[in-house]
């Protein structure tokens, strides 16, 4: 993570935290932690956008060729502030050249990835990161955006853009979905959720689409045994999940447990069960896999079972 004189905290913390709860949930599944937080900057300090001083910085790295590299945001500059001054330019000089080789070989080599988060894209944009790709920022700062990469195609109203190893976001909160987005691909669903329902956040589909998940839906309660058998669920959507099966994950009677996904959840066991494995066919299909292929992989016995699954709770929606 890129850390610069006033850098907006809130886009730097929430990607971090993310990223720090999902290595959490992987300690709790007795799985291996997925990331290693690291901070660097030009100099060993930098002031934050709300005057918090962030030290212990390393020096700017070369970066490996799987590692993430977070761009946050900056504050805006008050009327009243000084001028840069000459070290001040120097430092902006030497990190947009840093960024150049580094980010471009880390977009280059396509195992890694580069986030900008907010106006962390004007970063990219001045570093010659964007020519030729799609992405986004604050909707404050697109025509920004658009004047420092003519050459890129910058989209508005989106709550981020994926483009291969770029990964864009358009404001700090859209930079949590975008790096739980990341930690779905990377980690899987059931860890994505858990982080969001951890953050108390909405889990969004995807880049394109702002509902909320059926991997987090149904989930506002704090019933215990219910969120024990929707984590089993989440975990392993895949299995060949029964009424007695689910029920005994969450230490009830089968007909207790339909009461309990009801009450506090809104829906029924299998319901849920379903959507879940709907969300996983629809992302199977949009991958390029066949109807048969997706519906197999999620879960269903068949592509007619896929289908009349999705009528089913389409007519009950």
């Amino acid at each position: 993570m890129l850390v610069e004189r006033h850098t907006l905290l809130l886009d730097l913390a929430g990607a971090a935290e993310a990223l720090r709860l999902a290595n959490q949930a992987l300690r709790r599944r007795d799985a291996p932690e997925a990331f290693r937080l690291r901070y660097c900057g030009a100099s060993t300090e930098a002031l934050s956008s709300i005057g918090l001083t962030l030290g212990a910085l390393e020096p700017l790295p070369v970066l490996g060729a799987r590692d993430w590299l977070v761009l946050s945001g900056r504050r805006h500059a008050h009327p009243d502030d000084p001028g840069p001054s000459s070290a001040d330019r120097a430092e902006a000089l030497r990190i947009e050249r840093w960024l150049h080789r580094e980010g471009g070989a880390l977009l280059a080599g396509g195992q890694g990835r580069l986030l900008s988060i907010c106006a962390g894209a004007l970063l990219a944009a001045r570093a010659g990161l964007l020519d030729g790709r799609r992405c986004t920022t604050h909707h404050e700062a697109l025509d920004a955006l658009r004047a420092a990469a003519p050459r890129a195609d910058v989209q508005a109203n989106r709550v981020f853009v994926l483009d291969g190893p770029l990964a864009s976001s358009a404001g700090i909160t859209a930079g949590i979905d975008l790096v739980l987005a990341l930690i779905a691909e990377h980690c899987g669903e059931a860890i994505a959720a858990s982080v969001a329902q951890v953050m108390v956040v909405y889990l969004r589909r995807g880049a394109q689409d702002p509902e909320l998940s059926p991997m987090l839906a149904h989930r506002h309660h704090l019933h215990p045994a219910l969120h024990r058998v929707q984590d089993a669920i989440c975990a392993d959507p895949r299995a060949d999940w029964s009424l007695a099966r689910m029920a005994g994950i969450g230490h009830v009677t089968p007909r207790h447990l339909t009461r309990l996904f009801t009450q506090h959840g809104g829906t029924t066991p299998l319901d849920y069960l379903r959507a879940i494995r709907l969300e996983l066919a629809r992302r199977e299909i949009e991958r390029g896999a066949r109807p048969v292929q997706a519906a197999l992989a999620a879960g269903f016995s068949s592509d007619q079972q896929l289908r009349r699954t999705r009528r089913r709770l389409a007519s009950a929606a």
